[in-house]
């Protein structure tokens, strides 16, 4: 299996970008791992800080999609970025996925324009993993601002089989996020989603308010990418304040340090759990081929973690039963008998 990552792209590339590549051809020695990049400058930061790059290919572009970049200019434009060039290679089946840790909104476009989406998807999104304990997978958040009732079901269908394939669980749980739990809350975005849900003979548990979700209220929570962004990273950022909370208490006194010493592998293992890296990144469901999105500020460990993700996501064939189901979809009439997609 040939990994393809972008080692231009992302708040820390290349260096990161590099030593989680070379740590990824490390751990993953019976895959290739593959970096798209300015030849010169990887070759250069590499030799720089020492990493070891036997084993590594790399594939030559010679420009970067930044963050500030606007998505659909970007990929018209910069053709020879590492972004559009490893979407490129993606889609010549030249390698068995994609990851990169660069512009979301380009990544999105890109992946669609040049990959493609799978045949009767009619949206693709971004399936973020929030590290619980028991974790939930957040379909849609950040692919698509705007999305109909229709598109939320895709994500439904589309979030069940990755949580049964990747977690092992046994006809997912899907909530749909909303400000209420009654089946009328909502606008009409809402409305018209739980009464599709409702109907797709899926595992629906119905509405489930933000504050329900860490408390184990569904598997999969489906919403429109913007909402789903806004509440993924308020979840990320607090649970980062509460760390920080955590640590300035067990640092008050002499006494709480004393107790913090007691509690130091218990405060890393608890730590651990809910670090975002540990997943790596975020696949894009729909799209026909493998794309993961890892986080803009990851490191190494997220970056090799993403690879990992990237792997997993092709040996269980995910893309498979989707375009399995995608094939027997209709807009108008949900599958009526559900046996069949979960079988």
């Amino acid at each position: 299996m040939r990994i393809l990552v972008d080692a231009m792209s992302g708040d820390n590339a290349p260096l990161e970008i590099i030593k989680g590549a070379a740590l990824a051809a490390a751990e993953f020695s019976e895959h290739t791992i593959v970096l798209v990049g300015d030849e010169n400058t990887v070759s250069d930061v590499a030799i720089k800080n020492e990493i070891d790059l036997t084993g590594i290919e790399i594939i030559n572009s010679s420009s970067v999609i930044t963050m500030e970049d606007n998505p659909l200019s970007a990929v018209r434009e910069k053709r020879d970025s590492s972004m559009s060039v490893g979407l490129k290679t993606l889609a010549r089946g030249e390698v068995s996925a994609f990851v990169s840790a660069g512009n979301t909104g380009a990544l999105v476009t890109g992946a669609t324009i040049i990959v493609k989406r799978i045949p009767g998807i009619n949206r693709a999104a971004i399936a973020s993993v929030i590290p619980l304990t028991n974790p939930v997978l957040l379909m849609d958040s950040g692919a698509n601002l705007t999305v109909t009732g229709d598109n939320i079901c895709q994500f439904a269908f589309m979030g069940a089989k990755y949580m049964e394939k990747i977690y092992g669980i046994d006809r997912p749980r899907i909530g749909l996020l909303n400000n209420g739990t009654e089946y009328n809350k909502g606008n009409s975005l809402q409305v018209e989603s739980y009464q599709l849900l409702s109907d797709s003979g899926l595992n629906f548990v119905g509405n489930v308010e933000g504050k329900a979700v860490v408390f184990d209220a569904c598997d999969v929570l489906v919403t429109d990418g913007f909402t789903g962004n806004i509440f993924l990273k308020t979840v990320e950022g607090m649970g980062k304040f509460l760390m920080e909370t955590l640590k300035e208490v067990f640092y008050t006194n002499l006494v709480t340090k004393l107790s913090a010493l007691t509690l130091n592998e218990k405060i890393k293992e608890m730590k651990h759990k809910f670090d975002a890296s540990e997943h790596g990144g975020a696949p894009l469901l729909g799209i026909s081929r493998p794309v993961i999105k890892a986080h803009g500020s990851s490191d190494a460990v997220a970056i090799m973690n993403a690879v990992r993700q990237a792997i997993h996501f092709v040996e269980t064939g995910i893309n498979d039963d989707i375009t399995t189901f995608a094939a027997d979809y209709d807009e108008k009439k949900l599958l009526a008998d559900a046996e069949k997609f979960y079988n």
